[in-house]
Formats: structure tokens, C-alpha cells, sequence
């Protein structure tokens, strides 16, 4: 008999790790009586994660990030029964009253991704938070310095070795090339790219760029890593000469203003510029926008690229607006199923930790315990042989 799925579907059945986690929290119940407040990219394979909380008894309150909300995603969970907080949105203020709302709910646990929950837990704590998750370095970074005032355990997904290989260096590599073809339908074919950053994720956003035919150069404020690069085969340049290169560039750092307007005197005729960081600030888009040289902008509303054409003649593309590229744009799709199946299993390990109090205020703000990698690893093994 014929019947009608959805994405939501196929993700789900191959997303097989959560799938028999979810079977078993539904024996062990590790969230019974708790409530998981959530800040994450709300797209079809978080649905996978917050359905595997959910078997263990968690309460979900959940949020996502900027201007990757899918509201398909939004519209399937609330019609599970679990409160959401979000819309599709570009705009910050209305992002954070999303977040507030969520941090009013609260939740004991928080999954969180860039920092965003617990940045506002540590301006308004309250007594039954016991602890929760980050998922980026982006949010490992903005967190640090609240570690004292925090004071609660904090695991850090982006920290552990599978998160890095299978997540970071291998499907966020897949997914911004992805992202390139879908947003453009350009070759990359002889083109010249340049990625700023080579930690895993630009690691592996190299690797596909060349794998697909591209000169690629690579850019770190490291000189080991950039070392490391020149020693894998790619090509190191000074910056200003590696932004002249380009037809293609691609921001991966976790930091921000990466590409400037103080840039525009270099960027080729013809450059696309896209980003694979958390936060939209490693392509200073604002002030590409303000800039007395830009003389106008050609918005492709259905296919979210910007076109800026400079006062000299030139002219250059940016993707997604500098939001997070694979996330972004028409049918974004975001990383692979199985990176994520991992990751996310991760995610809801570390949580499971926390909940059993198995954690305590020494683990703010630090990797995956090894021995979860470990389980994580033996377990996705398991499926695959």
C-alpha cells in the first residue's frame, strides 16, 4: 500500500543511532520529570534529536537559530504537542525574544548552539538549571568567560573527535560545496576559492572544493595551521593577495569581520562570497550595504544572492545574505544525515549524563567525557557492520 512521507520521515528512519537510542530511553526514561530547553537550528533532523529527548520524558521548549528556522519543522512539532518559540527570521531582536522566552519556561537542561541560552541563564539564573550542552565553538568562545558565574556542567559537542572528523571536516565540507551548486549553478571547474579558517571545518571545505576541480588557496591567522595546509597541498598566500584571487570565497573561522568593507578594493569582478561560520558576522554584509563605493544592489529574492556593483564597474555576489550558507538559501538542507545522527546522538548522551547528575560544576565549559565518544563510536560501528 502507497502512502505519502515526508522529509521529516526519511531523515527520521536514517538518522538509524537516535533511532535506537530514542528505544532505548523509552525503557530508561534519563529526562522523567525534566524539561529541555532548546536553541538550535530547527530543521528536519533536529526533529530526530528533540523525538529522541522526548522518548526519555523530557518537556521541550525549543527555539531555533537566525534565519534557519524551517517552518515546516516549527509547524510538525507543534503539532506534536512540544512548545516552540520561533519564526523565520534575519532580525536579532526578534531572535532574542525567542530565546527569552524559552530561558522564562525554565527548563532544567538546555541544549544550545552558539551560546545564545546560556548567555541569557547567566544574566538571569534560577535555581533548578542543572547544566546542558553547546554545540560550537562559536558558543565555546562566547561562553568561556562566563564560566564563574555559570558554574554548572557544560559539554562542549563541537569538542569531541567525532564531532570534528564526521561533522566538522567531512559534512560541513560536503554541504557548503553543496550549498555553492544549489545557490549558484555555477562550475567550480578551474575556479580559484579561498577559504579563511582551516580548523576541521575549513579543512574540509578545501578538500571538496579541490576534489571538485578548484585551485584552492587557504588563509589562518595560525601559522602551524597554515603550515598544515601549505604541507596538504594547498596554496598559502598573504591575504590581500588570496581575496585578489578569488572567484569564490568561502569564511569558516567562527570569527568575526573576516571579510570587511575596507576589503571591497580587492575583491575580484565577479566573486562570490559565502560563509560557513555560526554567527552572520565573518562577511560584514551591513556595510557592504552602507558603503559609499556600492552603487547599487540587484537582490535575487528567490534565490537569496545579493549582487553589489561598485562605483569603478565591478561588481560581486553574496550568498544567503553571510548567514550560514548550508542553512540558507532555497531548500537548504543543511549537514548529512549520518554526521548529524552522530552528532546529535552526542548531544543527547551528554545530556543523559547531566540529568543523572553524573556531572558536576568542574565540567563547565569542557569536551565530551571520552568514554561517550567512546559508546557513541561503538555504537554507530554496530549499525554500519
Amino acid at each position: 500500500m502507497e502512502k505519502s512521507a515526508t522529509r521529516i520521515d526519511w531523515i527520521g528512519n536514517g538518522c538509524r543511532l537516535l533511532k535506537a537510542t530514542a528505544a532505548e530511553f523509552e525503557r530508561t526514561r534519563p529526562f522523567e520529570g525534566l524539561s529541555i530547553g532548546t536553541g538550535i537550528h530547527l530543521e528536519p533532523k533536529t526533529v530526530a534529536l528533540l523525538m529522541t529527548l522526548r522518548a526519555g520524558g523530557a518537556r521541550l521548549v525549543c527555539t531555533g537559530n537566525l534565519n534557519s528556522t524551517q517552518p515546516s519543522t516549527v509547524e510538525f512539532l507543534r503539532s506534536q504537542s512540544i512548545t516552540v518559540f520561533a519564526t523565520q527570521t534575519t532580525d536579532p531582536a526578534a531572535h532574542h525574544q525567542s530565546l527569552e522566552a524559552v530561558i522564562a519556561e525554565k527548563p532544567d537542561l538546555l541544549l544550545d548552539n552558539g551560546g545564545d541560552l546560556f548567555a541569557i541563564a547567566a544574566e538571569k539564573p534560577y535555581a533548578n538549571l542543572r547544566g546542558g550542552t553547546e554545540e560550537t565553538t562559536s558558543g565555546r568562545t562566547r561562553l568561556l568567560p562566563l564560566r564563574e558565574r555559570l558554574n554548572m556542567p557544560i559539554l562542549v559537542i563541537n569538542d569531541s573527535p567525532i564531532k570534528q572528523f564526521a561533522e566538522n571536516r567531512h559534512a560541513v565540507g560536503q554541504s557548503l560545496f553543496e550549498s555553492y551548486l544549489r545557490f549558484t549553478n555555477r562550475s567550480t571547474n578551474g575556479k580559484r576559492v579561498t577559504v579563511f579558517g582551516y580548523g576541521a571545518c575549513g579543512k574540509g571545505t578545501a578538500a571538496c572544493f579541490r576534489n571538485a576541480f578548484s585551485t584552492v588557496s587557504v588563509v589562518d591567522i595560525d601559522p602551524v595551521t597554515t603550515l598544515e595546509a601549505h604541507l596538504d597541498g594547498f596554496v598559502t598566500p598573504l591575504r590581500d593577495a588570496a581575496i585578489r584571487s578569488a572567484d569564490i570565497i568561502v569564511t569558516v573561522t567562527g570569527l568575526a569581520t573576516i571579510v570587511t568593507a575596507a576589503d571591497l578594493p580587492l575583491v575580484k569582478d565577479g566573486a562570490i562570497l559565502m560563509n560557513g561560520g555560526h554567527f552572520p558576522h565573518e562577511i560584514d554584509v551591513d556595510a557592504f550595504r552602507r558603503h559609499p563605493d556600492v552603487t547599487g544592489i540587484d537582490r535575487y529574492e528567490a534565490d537569496n544572492i545579493e549582487t553589489f556593483h561598485l562605483s569603478n564597474g565591478r561588481s560581486f555576489h553574496v550568498l544567503g545574505g553571510g548567514h550560514m550558507a548550508n542553512l540558507a538559501g532555497p531548500r537548504p538542507l543543511g549537514n548529512t544525515v549520518e554526521s548529524m545522527d552522530l552528532g546529535f546522538t552526542l548531544q543527547a548522551r551528554c545530556l543523559e549524563r547531566i540529568a543523572k547528575g553524573e556531572a558536576d560544576a568542574q565540567s563547565c565549559i569542557v569536551p565530551v567525557p571520552s568514554d561517550i565518544d567512546a559508546m557513541v563510536a561503538d555504537a554507530y560501528l554496530d549499525l554500519a557492520r
